[in-house]
C-alpha cells in the first residue's frame, strides 16, 4: 500500500459565511476517492455537501472497472433517495486505485489527478472549465453532450469520465486535488507546476500547500485579482507515495 497523507479545510459559502466542507476524501484498502460537492446557490436539504457524503458512502469497495463501479454507486444513490437527473445535487469524482501491477485513475469534472513517474502527467477533465464564460447557465449543460459531465443522478455520466492506467513500477507519487487546491497552479500561478506542489508536500506536508493558497486569497478579499465565486473554496488534497521496497532514504521523494 502506498504511503498516503491528506489535508482538508472548509471554505466559506456564497454568502461568505463559514459552513461545513463539501469536499470528501475516502481512503480504501486499495484506492483513494476524492469528491467535491457542488455548492448550491439556494439553500436545500440535499446540497452538494450531502451528495459528496452520500456518494462517498456508496464507494466503499473498488474491485471492478472504475467507471462501472462509479455508475453503480450513482445508480444506488439515486434509487435510495429518489434523485431525478437534472434536479439533483452533484459532485466531482477523482479515483486512484492500485494493484500489484497497475495504477488506475478516473476523473469526472474538475478534480484533477497528477501522476509522477519520469515526468508529471495531469489527468484532468476540462469540459466544465472550458464552458465558463461561454454560456449563461452552466447548469443547463450538465450531463449532456457538448457540455460537461459530473456525478449526479444519471449513471451514464460515469462512462464519460477521463481515465488512464499506468504500470505500478512507473509511478512514484500521485496527487489528487479539488479545485480549491488546483487553483493554486491553474488559476493563481502560486506554484510553478505540480512538481513544485509535490515537493512542498514532501518537505512541509500537504497542509503547507493549503496555507499558501489561503494566504493568497486572504490578500484578495474582494476577488479582484482572481475572479471567483467565493473568497475561500473548500480544499482537499491527497498525496500517495509509492515507495519501492528497496528505497534508500524514506524521506527522499525520489
Amino acid at each position: 500500500m502506498p504511503e498516503i497523507t491528506t489535508a482538508e479545510r472548509a471554505g466559506v459559502g456564497l454568502d461568505g459565511k463559514p459552513r461545513p466542507t463539501e469536499d470528501r476524501i475516502v481512503v480504501l484498502p486499495n484506492a483513494v476517492v476524492l469528491l467535491d460537492g457542488a455548492t448550491s446557490p439556494t439553500p436545500r436539504e440535499r446540497d452538494g455537501g450531502w451528495h459528496s457524503r452520500a456518494l462517498a458512502d456508496e464507494l466503499r469497495s473498488l474491485r471492478g472497472d472504475l467507471a462501472d463501479e462509479l455508475a453503480q454507486a450513482i445508480g444506488r444513490l439515486a434509487a435510495k433517495h429518489g434523485l431525478t437527473p437534472g434536479d439533483a445535487p452533484s459532485s466531482t469524482v477523482a479515483m486512484v486505485r492500485w494493484t500489484d501491477d497497475t495504477v488506475d485513475a478516473l476523473v469526472l469534472a474538475d478534480s484533477p489527478v497528477v501522476v509522477f513517474g519520469e515526468r508529471a502527467e495531469v489527468l484532468a477533465d476540462d469540459r466544465l472549465r472550458n464552458l465558463r464564460g461561454k454560456v449563461d447557465r452552466i447548469t443547463d449543460w450538465r450531463n449532456r453532450d457538448g457540455g460537461f459531465w459530473v456525478a449526479e443522478a444519471d449513471p451514464r455520466a460515469a462512462h464519460q469520465a477521463v481515465r488512464r492506467s499506468w504500470r505500478r513500477d512507473e509511478v512514484r507519487a500521485v496527487l489528487m486535488a479539488t479545485d480549491g487546491v488546483s487553483c493554486g497552479v491553474d488559476d493563481y500561478g502560486l506554484f510553478a507546476d505540480w512538481q513544485t506542489v509535490l515537493d512542498i508536500t514532501f518537505a512541509k506536508g500537504p497542509e503547507a500547500v493549503l496555507d499558501a493558497i489561503r494566504e493568497a486569497e486572504a490578500a484578495d478579499p474582494e476577488r479582484v485579482r482572481w475572479r471567483r465565486s467565493k473568497v475561500h473554496d473548500d480544499q482537499a488534497l491527497a498525496v500517495l507515495r509509492f515507495v519501492p521496497e528497496n528505497a534508500g532514504n524514506p524521506r527522499d521523494p525520489w
